[in-house]
């Protein structure tokens, strides 16, 4: 979670939502990414996306049954859809989001594959404090 805060970092320092995400396989990042959506001018440009295409990449495969995404914010419903469908097989995040995460949208519905793992909370009060710390900033 270390690395996907630092690139959360990142995402600060560029004046975008700071998230941050890394794709881990085997012990080894093989795809690392942040929020790009003012600099791409688009909407979709989310740190799980980004990561996502880097990894399917990396590896020549559509899927990651064996790959863990460490993500330093709750997924929203639409990263929630491309983890899904990418078959990730764990999905480790930081923060919750109140606002725009997929639990308060899903409820008690299961979002992702039904085979993924799920655990929160790592680094959360880091990951919480850069998320503050930009909106306060704007604000």
């Amino acid at each position: 979670m270390q690395q996907a805060l630092k690139e959360a970092e990142q995402a600060f320092d560029n004046d975008e939502v700071p998230v941050g995400a890394i794709i881990v396989v085997n012990n080894k990042i093989i795809a690392r990414a942040h929020n790009q959506v003012e600099l791409l001018h688009d909407s979709t440009a989310h740190a799980e996306i980004l990561a996502l295409t880097s990894a399917f990449n990396a590896l020549g495969s559509k899927y990651l049954p064996e790959a863990t995404l460490y993500v330093t914010l709750e997924p929203c419903l639409m990263c929630c859809g491309a983890l899904y469908w990418s078959k990730i097989g764990r999905i480790v995040y930081a923060a919750s989001d109140e606002k725009n995460g997929f639990k308060r949208i899903t409820k008690e519905e299961w979002p992702f594959h039904p085979k993924t793992i799920v655990t929160n909370g790592i680094l959360e009060q880091e990951c919480s404090f850069i998320i503050k710390s930009f909106f306060k900033k704007k604000r």
